[in-house]
């Protein structure tokens, strides 16, 4: 059975950081790039960032470039999104994705 769960979302102030994590299962989680997208409010889901099953290849949306850094640890079948120096517009819900599988989200809010 194919498992993608996020976590790791929450409310912080603009400027601050949070660590989203994705526990993926059910499919060769080593083999297969991991992405992550977000919903932010009325507009469509647009992709993030992604990372290749070895962590070589390493991709960003140009508005995250040097300010989310995305990783993976394949012995625990996870992969993470650092997200720091947050404003209101990185507001939405992250979604995190293995081959064609998805995760049901999680809420990021950036608020003062």
């Amino acid at each position: 059975q194919v498992r993608v769960v996020e976590a790791g979302g929450g409310l912080v102030q603009p400027g601050g950081s949070l660590n989203v994590a994705c526990t993926a299962s059910g499919f060769p989680f080593s083999l297969s790039y991991m992405s992550w997208y977000r919903q932010s409010p009325g507009t469509e889901r647009e992709w993030v960032a992604e990372i290749s099953g070895t962590s070589v290849f390493i991709n960003y949306a140009d508005d995250v470039k040097g300010r989310f850094t995305i990783s993976r640890d394949n012995g625990k079948n996870i992969a993470t999104l650092q997200l720091n120096n947050l404003n209101p517009e990185s507001t939405g819900v992250y979604y995190c994705r293995g081959q064609n599988y998805w995760g049901q989200g999680t809420q990021v809010t950036v608020s003062a």
